[in-house]
């Protein structure tokens, strides 16, 4: 209820400033179009039901901010967090002047708190308010796309609408303060009419004297309110610590023998935090993303159950019986944990279901370039690095456009499986299309780097499909999603072939079948792989840059198998 009570207020929260941001960049326009901009704006938001919700949310969402800062163990955070709490602190203080001096200043004393009014006071009677102004646009902005983006960041869809999300987030803020000063100048010139300026006086009905001083002793409460509440959370939280300490410590035990002690009642996550272990958590601890997830051992008898939303994670994910989200696991005894996932983990890490292994058949990919060796041997480790980064970057990318998960990159070998998700059909199918994909990128790499190269890249692709094992596998910080079995030996042997062969691409017949794709102009072969009984029919392909696209071949895919 508190996760939805603060996304809700925060969304009310935003689209106020967002409605209220394109009413400024009006004033890129004219006075006129900002006024008429301000009517129907105060429209939405001055009825009572609007009214009631903003300032709800305003009050909820304050609460929920100093609620936050109470319930924290440890204020170690990524600096993401950090600037996101510290602007929401700073906001209270620096829009009550607005607040009391705009609907306030109109309810109470019947100030017309038109454009003009709020524009004479910013650029002409008080310009230090209006560089304040100009601040506090900036810093809400800011703090409500930091909310934005780590509640996005979790949606499938989220990653390719970025550039379109980005260039909003920087354009809205600019297009607002520059119709906020280009009007504000507007009206300093006018102010220097006399005439204009009896009429705006009449027409505003500024606050008398006594109106003014109100204003300033409320802005003054409001402040003290605000501090003090701030502090008597931060006084809370260090009872809450003294009392917990009372309790107990408990120890937290990590791979290679890490040893963290911290009070009862603090998460895993904050104890990582604290210590500075580096520990996943795309989505700052609010346990939605899964990507803190560890896998206890000694002490998981001692954990309560985990609560219903950290159950709907765990199943979401298939997690197994002793694997817990470190930001919702509070120890109370000793306790012995290894983060699944690297530091560096992304959002879609957050929505593996494979956690403790399960058969899926699918379509493997192996690619190796050839002559690395004699590449390498005269270049300086510089050159090597630059080379092999931009032969995986184009490696990479073409698997990733023909919709396959690169799994793992060894030495200068590629390995990426397609179909985890979709089937193998339209896994072959995918893997087909990368191939060829693949092939046409080396060709590009080749004449960009044509200065750089004795003799252009070569590489070697391997392609069969089959049963395997998906699962998280190895340990501590090396731990990821893979896959195992004999299919992935198979298309291993099958990539090592193509050098006997002098063959760009070795695909087997169930690939082939199953992309259902017409290859009846490349060599057949019955070849036999050590390790497997009886022969694999396969096909060879000199330039896989020859191979036909399947007519439902994505142009670009998601990554993802």
């Amino acid at each position: 209820m508190r996760r939805r009570l603060h996304l809700v207020t925060g969304l009310i929260l935003f689209t106020y400033v967002f409605t209220h941001f394109i009413n400024h960049s009006l004033g890129l326009i004219s006075l006129e179009a900002l006024e008429s901009g301000r009517r129907v704006f105060e429209f939405t938001w001055r009825n009572p039901v609007m009214s009631i919700a903003l300032y709800s949310a305003l009050l909820v969402h304050i609460g929920l901010a100093l609620w936050s800062i109470y319930r924290r163990r440890r204020l170690a955070m990524p600096p993401w967090e950090a600037a996101q709490i510290l602007f929401g602190l700073a906001i209270p203080p620096l829009i009550a002047l607005h607040i009391l001096g705009t609907r306030f200043a109109h309810e109470v004393f019947g100030v017309n708190d038109n454009y003009a009014y709020v524009l004479l006071i910013y650029f002409s009677f008080s310009p230090g308010l209006g560089i304040r102004q100009a601040i506090t646009l900036v810093v809400v902005w800011i703090h409500a796309c930091i909310g934005l983006h780590f509640w996005l960041r979790l949606k499938p869809w989220y990653r390719a609408a970025i550039p379109t999300l980005y260039a909003f987030a920087i354009l809205m803020p600019v297009s607002a303060l520059g119709g906020f000063v280009f009007a504000g100048r507007e009206v300093a010139r006018l102010a220097s009419d006399e005439r204009w300026m009896a009429a705006a006086r009449d027409e505003i009905n500024f606050a008398d004297q006594a109106g003014v001083a109100l204003i300033e002793n409320l802005e003054i409460a409001v402040l003290a309110l605000a501090g003090g509440l701030l502090a008597l959370a931060f006084v809370a939280r260090g009872l809450r610590g003294a009392y917990n300490r009372r309790r107990g410590v408990v120890q937290i035990t990590y791979p290679e023998g890490r040893r963290v002690l911290v009070a009862a009642g603090a998460t895993v996550l904050e104890a990582s935090r604290g210590a500075g272990i580096p520990h996943a958590s795309v989505c700052g601890g609010r346990g939605r993303c899964s990507t803190c997830r560890v896998r206890v051992g000694h002490g998981l008898e001692n954990l309560a159950p985990p609560s219903d939303d950290e159950a709907k994670v765990l199943k979401r994910i298939g997690a197994a019986p002793n694997v817990r989200l470190a930001c919702q696991t509070r120890p109370t005894a000793d306790l012995q944990v290894a983060p699944l996932l690297p530091p560096s983990a992304s959002p879609s890490d957050g929505r593996v279901r494979h956690i403790h292994g399960e058969e899926r058949e699918v379509a493997v990919l192996f690619a190796d370039m050839r002559d690395f060796t004699a590449m390498a041997e005269n270049r300086l480790p510089y050159d090597v690095v630059f080379v092999l980064n931009r032969y995986f970057a184009a490696m990479g990318m073409a698997v990733e456009e023909s919709g396959g998960r690169v799994d793992k990159f060894v030495g200068d070998g590629i390995m990426a499986l397609f179909g985890v998700e979709r089937g193998v059909e339209i896994g072959s199918s995918n893997a087909m299309l990368a191939a060829r994909r693949m092939a046409e990128r080396l060709v590009e790499v080749n004449n960009a780097l044509a200065h750089e190269l004795d003799r252009p890249l070569r590489i070697g692709i391997g392609i069969h499909s089959g049963p395997v094992i998906v699962g998280e596998m190895g340990y501590g910080r090396a731990t990821s999603v893979t896959a195992i079995g004999d299919t992935v030996n198979t298309a291993s042997r099958l990539e090592a072939m193509t050098k006997e062969l002098r063959a760009q691409l070795v695909v087997s017949e169930p690939v082939v079948r199953h992309a259902e794709l017409d290859l009846s102009g490349f060599p057949a072969r019955e070849i036999e792989l050590r390790g497997r009984a009886g022969a694999l029919s396969v096909r060879v392909v000199k330039n896989a840059q020859q191979l036909p696209v399947a007519a439902d071949a994505p142009v670009t895919a998601k990554a993802g198998a």
